[in-house]
């Protein structure tokens, strides 16, 4: 893929994350894309985001910690916002951009609730911008390559889909946005859990439409695990079981496809993929293309090399089953039909 127009970027938000995924490797791969501006509040994170510039041997953009402002001022200097703000903030920011006449690549969670959610849609199609939501495992090719091997009955009847996540959250973000549900909209299931709730969707291939659950704060202010089973509209059973309180480092996780003739087996993030075929004792990997970065998939997207494959129609899903889960647990895990 070849992506050589100029591309005017702004960043909205730019803590650790955004540094690391939205800047650094776009300044080392992509010539292209020109970064004119960012927004910032923290004079600290501004100041290590000037440094980032620095170590890779750019001059830093100037800061306009005031979105409106930014946008009055440079919205015609520009072709993408990258927002990866606090949740509570996604949902404003993007429409001002999509608004602004600019293409969005948002971090997820896309929004607080569905009626965000779905309002973020309709400004898309009245805007006519591009939406695309930063789901690592929406876009992995290992996961475009399972999906596909389901629907050509690689493995035969799907059966069953069990995944899991565990991560040392809890203990990580005392004291952070991130344990405060006003601006985080949930704890480690919003967060890291995002990523499983998402491409265990995107896998089963058809709605989820009924959950139980028992989600557990563990004494923090916001989720910290939680068991979640769900049913699909076939009738095959889903479960989904996040710990973000292990005590141990790392972050990891495993999807298991369980069909009457196979299993596969993946990670959240869409990192890798594995088949085990019918009467066989292990699993082999698939080869499948090189996995690329959020940002080429980014730019394959708008240049039309690529169907979005994030588009806000999955936060709006994502929205809808977190929305039936938090009524299933406060309810001591009665069935809640999603949606």
């Amino acid at each position: 893929m070849s992506h050589r127009t100029p591309v005017r970027v702004a960043v909205i938000g730019c803590g650790g994350a955004a540094r690391d995924y939205h800047i650094r490797r776009p300044l080392r791969e992509f010539p292209e894309v020109e970064f004119r501006v960012v927004c910032e509040p923290s004079p600290e994170s501004y100041a290590a985001t000037c440094a980032l510039f620095e170590e890779c041997g750019a001059a830093p953009p100037p800061n306009e910690p005031n979105l409106e402002r930014l946008l009055a001022e440079y919205a015609a200097q520009l072709d993408v916002a990258v927002i990866a703000t606090p949740h509570v903030y996604h949902h404003d920011q993007t429409v001002s951009c999509m608004e602004a006449g600019l293409d969005v690549l948002l971090e997820k969670p896309m929004a607080m609730n569905a009626a965000e959610a779905q309002h973020m849609i309709d400004v898309r199609d009245r805007t006519r911008r591009l939406l695309v939501v930063a789901f690592d495992g929406g876009l992995s090719p290992y996961i475009h390559t399972a999906a596909a091997m389901l629907s050509a009955g690689a493995i035969g009847d799907l059966r069953r889909i069990t995944a899991v996540v565990w991560q040392d959250w809890r203990a990580a973000t005392v004291g952070a946005w991130r344990q405060r549900i006003e601006i985080s909209g949930g704890g480690f299931m919003f967060d890291t859990g995002a990523h499983m709730l998402n491409t265990v969707a995107d896998l089963a291939g058809e709605p989820i439409v009924e959950v139980t659950a028992w989600v557990d704060s563990l004494n923090s202010p916001v989720d910290a695990q939680a068991l979640i089973v769900g049913r699909l509209a076939s009738g095959v059973l889903i479960s989904m079981n996040g710990c973000g309180d292990t005590g141990v480092g790392g972050c990891e996780s495993e999807i298991r496809l369980f069909g009457t003739r196979g299993m596969l087996r993946t990670g959240i993030w869409g990192e890798f993929l594995e088949h085990m075929a019918h009467q066989e004792e292990q699993f082999k990997p698939v080869p499948v293309p090189r996995r690329q970065s959020t940002w080429l998939h980014f730019l394959a997207v708008r240049s039309g090399e690529l169907k979005n494959p994030c588009p806000p129609e999955v936060g709006l899903r994502m929205a809808r089953l977190w929305e039936a889960i938090q009524e299933s647990s406060a309810q001591s895990g009665r069935p809640v039909r999603v949606g």
